[in-house]
């Protein structure tokens, strides 16, 4: 059956490709949020059976939550499409076909997706192909199941393509070399998965002392981080290896802005009115006390972590705090808004940027959320004062995107 293309896999390669397959799998090991993982994946297994398209459902007790997605014909893999922050989940049923094959646990191979036959107890939904104009035709869906046959997910890979581009089926090759793939694969995924519920557990401690500090506000301003920092790093034309390594970082880091908040005293937090100049200086101490949270680094994570802990209220023209070097060697009173431009890390000017747009957007119990003209009027405003101007520039080219944030991870209050 044919089958080649980017990667070609025959019986005389089958050794290399479980070598390729071991080089993918120590790569991935270095990356730390699932979103990441799950985009190295997709990438590899699409590459090693050529496939045009796929996507990964995770599981979420009986359902499949839609997690990731790749479309080489529709998309753009440099710049980040809405279809990425989609949300919505399957049934665990036999009647679409990840369901059933998250049932049976068995990789399934179908050469048409419109002409299975109707006694089978699966169908294909063509919904997708209406609304997008493309053509689903080979189908290769492969349960990721970790070695106690426990399911994490589904992955699903379409239409697999020979050199000249012409869809054919899945090859036999694929489809003895995919599931060993997603066998590894699947570990990195569990990982990735327990880094991000320990920051969001993390924030959640944050959240008892100060309920504006949410999960899904910290998920919104990670995922808004980036995005922004995405876009403006293309329009640098930095090297997308360096993309994707930064872009793995900043999600975490920039969760975890506010997670200082749990050094500072209730009555100041929970305070309903203005706080009072020495208060105010208080509360300015929760960016020293988050970065003292990695004061002694290990990974480029906890380093990128604490420059946004730090920085993350300081403004690109200057005023804001705390203005202190990242060695936290300094008097909680002599707490300065020295830092401007370029000398505020990178990571904490994307934040920075990323939490105002949420904290304006955003139902609080003390205001509405603005009207998204007067967030861009007020961020206009302060591009070349608070924010980096390339940094708003990036912000406003992506919109479509930053409104399928808002989407996904909205409030239920909103």
């Amino acid at each position: 059956m044919p089958g080649s293309g980017m990667y070609t896999m025959t019986a005389c390669n089958f050794d290399s490709t479980i070598l390729s397959i071991l080089h993918i799998t120590e790569e991935i090991s270095h990356l730390k949020d699932v979103d990441a993982i799950l985009d190295k994946i997709l990438f590899e297994a699409r590459r090693l059976a050529n496939a045009d398209a796929g996507s990964i459902f995770l599981a979420e007790r009986d359902k499949l939550r839609f997690s990731y997605v790749h479309n080489d014909t529709l998309f753009d893999q440099r710049a980040t499409h809405t279809d990425l922050y989609a949300d919505f989940a399957v049934s665990i049923s036999p009647k679409s076909i990840v369901g059933y094959v998250a049932l049976t646990r068995e990789t399934l191979a179908i050469d048409n997706a419109y002409r299975i036959a109707p006694e089978l107890p699966y169908a294909f939904n063509p919904t997708y192909d209406d609304n997008s104009g493309y053509q689903t035709v080979s189908m290769l869906t492969i349960p990721l199941t970790t070695y106690q046959n426990r399911l994490v997910g589904v992955m699903q890979l379409i239409n697999a393509k020979t050199e000249s581009g012409a869809v054919v089926p899945f090859s036999h090759t694929s489809q003895k070399i995919l599931p060993l793939f997603a066998g590894n694969a699947t570990i990195a995924i569990e990982r990735g998965l327990m880094n991000r519920e320990l920051i969001l557990r993390m924030i959640k401690m944050a959240e008892l002392r100060d309920p504006r500090e949410t999960a899904v506000h910290a998920q919104r301003v990670g995922a808004y981080s980036a995005e922004i920092y995405n876009q403006w790093a293309q329009n640098q034309r930095i090297d997308q290896n360096e993309i994707k390594r930064f872009r793995d970082n900043i999600r975490l880091a920039a969760m975890l802005h506010d997670v200082g908040k749990v050094g500072i005293k209730d009555a100041i937090l929970k305070k309903p009115g203005k706080l009072t100049a020495q208060e105010y200086d208080e509360m300015k101490m929760h960016t020293v006390y988050g970065a003292r949270m990695f004061i002694n680094p290990s990974s480029e994570l906890d380093v990128m972590s604490r420059d946004i802990a730090l920085n993350h209220h300081e403004k690109w023209a200057g005023g804001g705090y705390p203005g202190i070097p990242a060695d936290l060697d300094v008097d909680p009173l002599k707490i300065t808004g020295t830092k401007s431009g370029e000398a505020i890390p990178l990571p904490a000017r994307i934040t920075a940027l990323a939490d105002v747009y949420d904290a304006l957007a955003s139902k609080r119990v003390y205001k509405d959320a603005f009207a998204e003209t007067k967030i861009h009027a007020i961020i206009q405003a302060e591009s070349g004062k608070h924010f980096d101007p390339q940094l708003v520039e990036a912000f406003y080219q992506i919109q479509d995107v930053i409104q399928a944030i808002r989407e996904k991870y909205a409030d239920e209050n909103q």
